[in-house]
């Protein structure tokens, strides 16, 4: 179980009920206010109306807080707006717009649940614990069951001086599934408080029921370092680096314990208990078209505790899973320069400016931190990733080289290096070398899903080692049955075969999860196909034309679209034998992996 929960009802009602959801490099530096004047606002008191529900409903929030701002303007009477605006504001991080409106909000609505939240955080952030306290219980958020509430009123007791009234709010979450949240910000009160063996005590529990959450295992750590074990610190850093190699913070931790220095406590004081509570709390992974309620906790935990990589790039990464790559970039350039994240955060902003197609921006700013840093093999691994998705594969291999030359080949991080570079390598026809890679791969990391579905579905497409390709690939469906990709791997492996009903199935399946992929709308098609089912065919391929395929690709889409799969096929057979040169009867290889890859994992 990760330091995660979903919000309390209270917030979550009055989120939905609102409908809407520096840098190291000063070439890149601006601010979001300095953006906002790119955004016009209408003449209309309508129009800029419709312009905000619209930003709302595709989480803009930028533009939608400076839409709600003006119709609030124009119309400051109107509940509703008033609420909408506030929301808007918190979720974008205007902080001191969002106060604003929420003060007025509760004088026109003692109870509104979201707006007391956010006067109890910035009561806390001014150390006013028992104005916070106030807020809080007007705000209906004071019971025990409502677990933002009860921990933000536990860390407020403590900032008034009281440890037992704080120890006696944590232990009103008798309910055991909150008993990771009770454990751990119970060890971090208890730890602040200056009562290590009950903090110990704690903290232990919480650790022994998760020991995969990187916040969970950094507060732990420095419980036990802080007290004398500090070889307890460093096996837990190096249980995690197993999971998840080379992750900066770990590598930073280890080192630091190693060369002496002193352990830092997870959290110093209330102020930062409380941004710890809303990070765990915003910090889930939400569905889509779920992201406004961890947006506004990793706004308010960002507000406390400005300085909290974690949430920082947690809220990057919302930005950057609703395509808003500018906001994400934003985000990024928050990270504090001190911070081991730092470097990451760069990586992230120019792998982000080539999401962007700002191609020349993207290439200079990672080259620039190369050239700072030349033996850091994540700006050369994101300069490799850079260029294979650029389809510059030998440049890109290169790159991916580089990064094994410097590195441990044993190291069990090198996996995604090694599978990287076997993509390209397959990419520029050395299968021999590609193949070596992807099973060097899977020697470093046993059973991992994108490199049995890469090379099980390579083997399928060769003939080569049938009855171990398929194995890997229902491995790697088994372990990602949601993966849209890897089932469609699968399914064309099927496909490819010959064994029609058994593709339909997975690709089906493989629909189901990726409805908007151009590729897989255009194998379910061939699939139709072959199974008879003639005009789904044609529905399938042109839907996969409508989704704006691969450049290569669409030929062969229109094609089967206007003559039917057996015409294209029985000429794409004529030209080989023509010329004597394999034709593919379709891609040959499931999809490339994704250019970036998140918080150095």
């Amino acid at each position: 179980m990760a330091l995660t929960f979903s919000a309390n009802k209270t917030f979550r009602a009055a989120a939905l009920a609102a409908g809407v959801l520096m840098s190291a490099h000063p070439v890149l530096a601006r601010t979001a206010a300095a953006r906002e004047s790119n955004i016009e606002t209408g003449d209309t008191l309508t129009g800029n109306y419709l312009a905000a529900i619209m930003a709302g409903a595709q989480s803009d929030t930028e533009a939608a807080s400076i839409y709600f701002r003006e119709v609030m303007r124009r119309d400051p009477r109107n509940t509703e707006v008033v609420g909408r605006a506030f929301v808007a504001s918190l979720s974008n991080g205007n902080m001191e717009d969002a106060f604003k409106i929420a003060d007025a909000l509760v004088r026109r609505e003692s109870g509104n649940g979201l707006a007391r939240l956010a006067l109890a955080v910035r009561s806390i952030k001014m150390g006013q614990f028992a104005t916070a306290r106030t807020h809080l219980q007007r705000g209906k958020m004071s019971e025990s069951s409502d677990v933002t509430g009860t921990l933000l009123n536990a860390w407020t007791w403590l900032g008034s001086g009281n440890t037992a009234k704080a120890q006696e709010t944590i232990g009103s979450l008798n309910n055991q599934a909150l008993a990771l949240f009770r454990d751990f910000h119970g060890a971090l009160i208890n730890d602040v408080a200056g009562r290590p063996a009950e903090a110990l005590k704690r903290m232990q529990a919480a650790y022994e029921s998760d020991k995969n959450t990187l916040r969970l295992v950094e507060a732990y750590a420095s419980i036990v370092g802080r007290q004398g074990d500090r070889d307890k610190a460093l096996a837990a850093y190096k249980a995690f680096d197993a999971l998840l190699p080379r992750h900066p913070l770990v590598v930073a931790a280890l080192k630091n314990i190693n060369d002496g220095k002193p352990i830092p406590p997870a959290v110093s004081d209330a102020t930062e208990g409380a941004a710890e509570v809303l990070y765990g709390l915003g910090s889930a992974n939400p569905r889509r078209g779920q992201e406004l309620v961890p947006m506004i906790y990793l706004r308010l935990a960002i507000y406390l505790r400005p300085d909290h990589p974690l949430a920082i790039v947690s809220l990057a990464d919302i930005y950057d899973r609703l395509k808003q790559y500018d906001r994400a970039i934003d985000v990024y350039e928050q990270m504090p320069k001190n911070s081991p994240l730092r470097p990451n955060a760069d990586l992230q902003i120019g792998l982000t400016l080539e999401t962007l197609e700002r191609k020349d921006e993207a290439q200079a700013h990672l080259e620039s931190i190369l050239k700072e840093q030349p033996k850091d093999p994540e700006a050369l691994l994101a300069l490799g990733n850079l260029h294979r998705s650029r389809k510059e594969y030998e440049k890109a291999a290169g790159y991916y080289t580089k990064v094994l030359d410097i590195s441990p080949k044993d190291e069990r991080g090198n996996w995604s290096t090694f599978y990287y570079r076997g993509v390209t390598h397959e990419r520029m026809k050395n299968w021999p070398a590609a193949e070596a890679d992807f099973k060097k791969a899977l020697e470093l990391f046993p059973d991992q899903p994108s490199v049995l579905n890469y090379l099980g579905y390579s083997w399928v497409d060769r003939g080569e080692n049938l009855d171990e390709a398929f194995r890997m690939l229902r491995k790697a469906v088994e372990l990602r049955p949601t993966d849209g990709y890897i089932v469609d791997s699968l399914g064309w492996a099927y496909y490819r075969l010959g064994k029609y009903e058994d593709s339909l199935r997975e690709m089906e399946r493989a629909i189901e999860l990726r409805p908007s992929d151009p590729t897989i709308n255009d194998h379910l098609g061939d699939v139709y196909w072959k199974v008879g089912r003639t005009l789904e065919a044609g529905f399938q391929w042109n839907h996969a034309r409508d989704l704006e395929p691969e450049e290569e690709d669409l030929p062969r889409i229109l094609k089967k679209i206007e003559n039917g799969l057996d015409i294209v096929e029985r000429q794409e057979a004529e030209k080989k034998k023509a010329d004597s040169t394999p034709a593919p009867s379709a891609p040959a290889t499931p999809a490339e992996p994704a250019p970036a890859q998140k918080d150095g994992g």
